[in-house]
Order: C-alpha cells, then sequence, then structure tokens
C-alpha cells in the first residue's frame, strides 16, 4: 500500500503517547488488566432493570442531562449518596455527587484542575499505574511515598512533605488508595488514615482519594473513607462500579464540595456520560447490589486461593506475597535473578500475560523482580494452567524456581 498523508509523523503534536497497536485479542492466559469474572455479570438482572429504567424514564433521553442536570443521572446519584452513607461514612447530597465515564475520568479532570505542568504531585511509590501515566501526561514532577503493612506510611509523607516545604514547595495534592490499595491490596487502618488527614492540614495539601476497590473487602466491612471522617473536607473521593458490577459499564463518581465541584463541572464538556449505563445501574442497585456483591466476594476469594495454591505449587518459597485482604490483584516479589519486563514478553510469546512491577512503581527499580497477577477474570483451570506456564518460562529464563530433578510434577 502507497504511503498516504497521515504517514507523514510531521503532522501530529510532538508529545503525543507512542502510537497503539492493533488489537490482535487476548492471549490464552490472560493475567494482566482489571477485568472480573464473567460468571458474575448479572446479565439478566441489568436487562431488567434496563427495560424498567427506560419505561419509566426513557423519555429523558431527549434532553443531555436526563432531566437531572450535568451531574448525571438523580437516581443514580442518591443511590451512591446512599451507599456512601452505609459504607463509607460519608455524608453528602446526590449534588455533591458527579458520574463520569469511569474513574478514569474522573482522575483526568482532577488532575486538569489541579495540575499544570511542573507542578508536584504526591502519590504512593506504587500505585495505579493509569494514575503515572495520567501524571506524566499533564507534566507532572511525581514523588513517590512508601508504602508498607498499613498502606501509605505516614511517616515517610510526613518527611516528604516537610523536604518539600524546605524547597518552597507546595504539592498540589496527596493521591492514595486507602481501600484494597493498587497493586499492594493493603488496607489503611483508620489511625492510618486520621494520621494523614492531620498531615493534610498541617501542611495545607488536599487528598485524592481513590476508592475503586473498596466494596471488594473480604470481611465485607471496611474503614470509613477520608472523606467522611474530620477535616474531610479536603479530600476528594472517587469510586467505580467496573470492579463491583461490569468494567466495560464505564460508570465511575467523584465526591467533592461545590467549590472543586463547580471547577470540574466547566470542563466536563462531553455531554454527560452514558445515559442507559446510569438508568439500567440505578436501577439494578437498589434491588440488587447488596446481595451480589457479597456473592462477587466469594468467587473472587476462591480464585485468589486457586492462585495461591498454584504459586505454592509451581513457585514454592521462590515466589513471595502477602494474602491480600480483598480485590482482585496479588502483588508477588520474584528473586533479584528475574528481571519482571523481560519476563513478560517472554511469558507473552507462551500466551500468558502478566503486569511487570515498574509499571506500578514512581521508581521503576524497586519493581524490577515484582509482577501483578489478576486473578478475577481467568477462570480456576486458566489459573492453574498460566501459572505452570509462566514458572516454566521462569525456570528456563531465569533458573527459578530450581527444580528437584527427582520430583513429579
Amino acid at each position: 500500500m502507497p504511503a498516504g498523508l497521515f504517514d507523514d509523523a510531521t503532522l501530529f503534536r510532538p508529545d503525543l503517547p507512542p502510537a497503539a497497536a492493533k488489537w490482535s485479542g487476548y492471549p490464552k492466559y490472560n493475567l494482566v488488566g482489571g477485568h472480573n469474572d464473567a460468571d458474575s455479570v448479572p446479565v439478566e438482572e441489568l436487562i431488567a432493570a434496563a427495560a424498567t429504567a427506560l419505561r419509566r424514564d426513557g423519555k429523558t433521553l431527549a434532553m443531555y442531562g436526563l432531566h437531572s442536570g450535568p451531574l448525571g443521572y438523580k437516581p443514580l446519584r442518591e443511590y451512591i449518596a446512599r451507599k456512601l452513607a452505609k459504607d463509607a461514612g460519608i455524608t453528602c447530597t446526590a449534588d455533591e455527587v458527579l458520574i463520569t465515564s469511569g474513574s478514569l475520568q474522573g482522575l483526568d479532570l482532577v488532575n486538569h484542575v489541579f495540575v499544570q505542568p511542573g507542578d508536584t504531585v504526591i502519590v504512593e511509590q506504587a500505585t495505579y499505574g493509569g494514575t503515572i501515566t495520567r501524571l506524566q501526561r499533564v507534566g507532572a514532577r511525581i514523588v513517590g511515598v512508601p508504602l508498607d503493612h498499613d498502606g501509605l506510611s505516614s511517616a515517610a509523607l510526613e518527611a516528604t512533605l516537610a523536604d518539600l516545604k524546605r524547597q518552597g514547595i507546595r504539592p498540589k495534592f496527596i493521591y492514595t488508595i486507602p481501600t484494597v490499595q493498587n497493586p499492594t491490596a493493603t488496607v489503611m487502618s483508620t489511625a492510618r488514615r486520621n494520621e494523614i488527614l492531620a498531615l493534610s492540614a498541617q501542611y495545607g495539601v488536599p487528598i485524592f482519594e481513590d476508592e475503586c476497590y473498596s466494596d471488594l473487602v473480604w470481611s465485607g466491612t471496611r474503614p470509613p473513607a477520608m472523606r467522611g471522617m474530620p477535616g474531610g473536607d479536603r479530600v476528594v473521593h472517587i469510586g467505580s462500579f467496573s470492579k463491583s458490577v461490569a468494567p466495560a459499564l464505564r460508570i465511575g463518581y467523584l465526591v467533592a464540595d461545590w467549590p472543586v465541584m463547580s471547577r470540574i463541572l466547566a470542563i466536563k464538556s462531553d455531554g454527560g456520560s452514558g445515559a442507559l449505563e446510569q438508568m439500567a445501574l440505578a436501577e439494578y442497585c437498589e434491588q440488587h447490589f447488596d446481595t451480589h456483591i457479597a456473592s462477587l466476594r466469594k468467587v473472587l476469594q476462591r480464585k485468589l486461593d486457586v492462585l495461591v495454591a498454584a504459586l505454592r505449587e509451581q513457585f514454592g518459597e521462590a515466589a513471595m506475597f502477602d494474602y491480600p485482604e480483598g480485590g482482585i490483584f496479588l502483588w508477588i516479589t520474584l528473586p533479584e535473578a528475574v528481571d519482571t519486563t523481560r519476563l513478560q514478553q517472554l511469558a507473552l510469546a507462551a500466551g500468558v500475560s502478566v503486569n511487570p512491577g515498574a509499571e506500578w512503581m514512581t521508581d521503576a527499580a524497586p519493581g524490577r523482580s515484582r509482577i501483578r497477577i489478576c486473578f478475577a477474570h481467568p477462570s480456576e483451570q486458566t489459573l492453574r494452567e498460566g501459572v505452570g506456564l509462566l514458572a516454566e518460562v521462569c525456570h528456563r529464563e531465569f533458573g527459578i524456581p530450581v527444580r528437584d530433578a527427582n520430583a513429579h510434577r
């Protein structure tokens, strides 16, 4: 095919990310991403909910905002406000809730309201890779703070804030995933949340709280969101139904006081998030959400146990991890000999996809021998077989795990 006009790269902005590759399907053993259990998607209930909502409110599709205004479908916002009061301790009205096209849009909106090129933002040293790339895209200076068993370290955060203050730098916000942190799956205690809120007040730095995984705590009980605690008016809160109902619904939400919300609304210029999804979800959640999420937690924990057993069988002590309190990910440390960025490429050639640790770190070096595995979507058999293939690649290419010649596999 002859070269076309758009093969001329000089036509495009020079600051664009690398061009996307054409999608060729998922590998057989897909252990990456934030996908969820396919058999747990409540298809029939969503069909019924959509039909009921459309019969009742379908004519409001004739107007942007569904007669509910730019914040989103009001019955869904009212449900979210009640849910947050019950589950997270957040007291808010429906007019303090903005429906977004997934939590990713919430991230983008907050970044564009607060961050200019060169501004400093504090994040957890290991954090959601999408947050890192989005902050890089707006030109932020990213400062990573270590985590411990309780999530974001308040002692390390205090030292970082004090050091930045000495330099005359006031960060735009502190981004944290307190409940089922991604990728480590830690759940921050109430005491630690209070410590971080106190530091926010002391240094005058807002908190950006990402609670997209908070419905997936195995016990069904989570600590209060920082937005719902004393001093929570300094917190912008985002959540999502991607991990609790279905990722492809693309329904997230953002909670903030009006001085922030008014700025966010002014740049949310997409004409509103998907209306049918909002209507169906609102109808579904009122009747089914609590029973659905209780069932989903059991399914996910069972899959986690299958993954853990497979890792113990195939890797032994060569794969180290903490058993998470919830979520869909396992954060694994392999021996130093394993470069997981190279492992990712080698494993993909064998049909297994994993996320290398460097993708989730503000400094790639500490993630060199770590991988993140998503256990939510693969079947139990796929998890077992995928881990077996991963172990074969690790042994062949890195000598890890060490095989006993007399052992039967």
